[in-house]
């Protein structure tokens, strides 16, 4: 009883009071059944504007219709080929499985566990965390619709006309998805990715014979039902979530009063969002352009979302507060500074769902370059020739200058630190938290070589999974740094929850004649007596070798176990000797799980060392 009251305090502490009163109010709402009366499942059909109108007097877009985009045309077999199996109801999720869904699937069912929600239940009665049911991310991937961007890509690249089958995908949505009933209605950021998706769809079949005045009315409806969902419940991701679901909420609630102008309630709905995402976007991005998450992957998420909001408020000669340029401009710097030159890849690093919300070019996933040449784009009006993305989003062709810059970069409110020589780079993380964290993996050291991650991050596989699984990827077991009795640096919670926050962190680098020198450490392992671990990391110019210093104080008759992740790939290429009291310590050598992709893990190799003494001293060379 007394753990349990330490961590609420905790949890108290780590939240505000704002976060856990909204949290239980919003509970109690539910369950005395207030939500499924601002939701309403049976409201009346509303129409605004007729097709014609529309199409005669269309609010500005990237484009006018697909006879308006300016691409050269180029055969890709890739991409014919997930157009022909989207079209046998085969799906790709999460930028990686593919899941047959069958061409009569009903929008509701599983595919990983078989489980069918019940249609029938207000979106509030839809538990979204359940063992029998799985991770509802697998129902919700189909569901958003990002999908239509291989088939309207491969219209345009093959001069074909998928119209009809675009059309009767969405409509058939609307039919085995009725307004706030069922899974499908338990996200508002799901809700706005759809309608941005369904409205890109609307503006490139603008003509299209296919867009009947019956069908084109099915649609507002349901966009306008969608668009009251997200403005009514909004301040469960300004206050419950506050991470990129918020930001894609008000952005589209902003969006809603450009492209949907002829729906009264837009205006309000508008200059709420546009005031709402300017301040999501200045505190979810912080002042050295690191994002809260702590996550690669959705910072990209963020990185779209400014260029939809950046370029589509400029078609419309407006503009936001100048923080949102600000943080705009120092996302990219920090990015590009974490990416690998030769792969384009970022290190795998925190919270990773697959996310690729406008798939605009035939780029792996992981491969973050058009997404931030995009954001670079609509912010300095400079494009990368060949770019398919920026064509999508009117954007023109000329050259820029891709040179990248080499030495140290030092991000110090979420401490990254990164050392960029020629296509070596060494990647750290020494940092306290404000906002919530997802792993428990301070003091992780990423090592890329040549394109080549040789120490990676584990990743996250499944946010919905049992807790053992769940742990070994983001618990300090699944990162390069040190842990004492196989403890993680912090107490995991349930879900997302992590409680004593490491909030006493610090790090410098610098720069000798010879060599890069990391010192960084942390207040850590509360739950079982503080300790205070410190790394040191010495980086050769020129060399593919690092040296390593962990010292934990007190470490006491306790243990410090040294974990490095190595890509099994090239685990032949690699070297990893440590020593403690000038012994060399006996390696320690297990198979585990490494996902690059959500919901897919493959094999990686883990050394580990052990040792009762306070320190080691590792050596790590990359043979070549």
């Amino acid at each position: 009883m007394l753990n349990k009251i330490k961590r609420l305090i905790d949890l108290f502490k780590n939240m505000g009071i704002r976060y856990v009163a909204f949290r239980v109010h919003y509970m109690v709402s539910s369950k005395l059944g207030f939500h499924k009366k601002k939701f309403p499942t049976s409201p009346n059909f509303k129409t605004f504007i007729t097709l014609k109108d529309w199409r005669t007097n269309t609010p500005i877009f990237f484009f006018d219709g697909k006879e308006h985009i300016s691409l050269t045309p180029t055969k890709n077999k890739n991409l014919e080929t997930r157009f022909r199996e989207n079209k046998q109801g085969i799906f790709t999720f999460f930028s990686s499985k593919k899941h047959d869904l069958g061409t009569a699937y009903d929008w509701i069912v599983n595919p990983a566990t078989g489980y069918r929600y019940d249609i029938t239940k207000h979106w509030s009665d839809i538990v979204d965390l359940s063992k029998e049911a799985g991770d509802i991310k697998y129902v919700w991937e189909k569901a958003r619709f990002s999908y239509l961007y291989d088939i309207i890509r491969h219209d345009y690249h093959n001069n074909s006309d998928q119209a009809a089958f675009v059309f009767s995908e969405i409509e058939d949505f609307i039919k085995h998805n009725p307004i706030n009933l069922g899974p499908n209605y338990k996200c508002s950021q799901e809700i706005s990715l759809r309608i941005l998706n369904w409205t890109f769809a609307l503006y490139y079949y603008k003509n299209s014979n296919f867009l009947t005045e019956k069908r084109f009315d099915i649609i507002l409806n349901s966009i306008y039902w969608q668009l009251h969902h997200v403005y009514h419940n909004i301040n469960f991701s300004r206050i419950a979530v506050r991470n990129n679901h918020a930001i894609t909420e008000t952005l589209m609630l902003y969006l809603s009063g450009l492209l949907f102008p002829f729906i009264p309630e837009t205006k309000k709905w508008s200059k709420a969002g546009k005031k709402w995402f300017e301040q999501e976007v200045d505190y979810q991005i912080y002042d050295d352009g690191t994002f809260l998450q702590f996550s690669m992957n959705y910072h990209r998420v963020a990185v779209q979302l400014l260029t939809w909001g950046i370029q589509l408020s400029k078609l419309h000669q407006d503009t936001f507060s100048d923080a949102v340029y600000d943080k705009a401009k120092k996302s990219l710097v920090f990015l590009e500074a974490s990416q690998d030159p030769v792969s384009k890849q970022l290190p795998n690093y925190g919270s990773n769902d697959g996310a690729l919300f406008f798939k605009l070019t035939d780029d792996d996933y992981r491969n973050y370059q058009s997404q931030l040449d995009d954001l670079r784009a609509v912010l300095f009006g400079t494009v990368r020739q060949g770019s398919e993305s920026q064509g999508w989003y009117g954007l023109h062709d000329s050259k820029i200058d891709a040179t990248r810059e080499e030495g140290i970069f030092s991000f110090r409110e979420s401490g990254y630190q990164i050392i960029q020589e020629s296509d070596v780079k060494t990647f750290l993380r020494c940092g306290a938290y404000k906002d919530r964290p997802f792993q428990a993996d301070n003091l992780h050291l990423d090592v890329w070589a040549n394109g080549i991650n040789y120490l990676w991050d584990l990743g996250s596989y499944l946010y919905n999974t049992d807790s053992k699984t769940l742990n070994s990827f983001v618990g300090t077991p699944g990162h390069n740094t040190v842990s004492v009795n196989e403890e993680n640096q912090m107490l995991k919670g349930n879900r997302f929850i992590w409680y004593n926050w490491i909030n006493q962190a610090q790090s410098t680098v610098k720069e000798e004649d010879d060599r890069y020198v990391f010192k960084g450490s942390i207040v850590g392992f509360k739950h079982i007596g503080k300790r205070k671990h410190t790394r040191t990391v010495t980086k050769f110019k020129g060399k593919l070798e690092w040296h390593i210093e962990d010292e934990i104080d007190p470490l006491g008759t306790d243990t410090m176990i040294q974990y490095w992740n190595v890509n099994p790939d090239v685990a032949d290429q690699i070297e990893i000797k440590a020593f403690s009291l000038d012994k060399e310590l006996m390696k320690k050598e297990d198979t585990l799980w490494y996902s690059g992709y959500y919901g897919v893990k493959t094999p990686s190799l883990q050394t580990s060392f052990e040792t009762t003494f306070p320190k080691i001293k590792t050596t790590i060379t990359i043979l070549t």
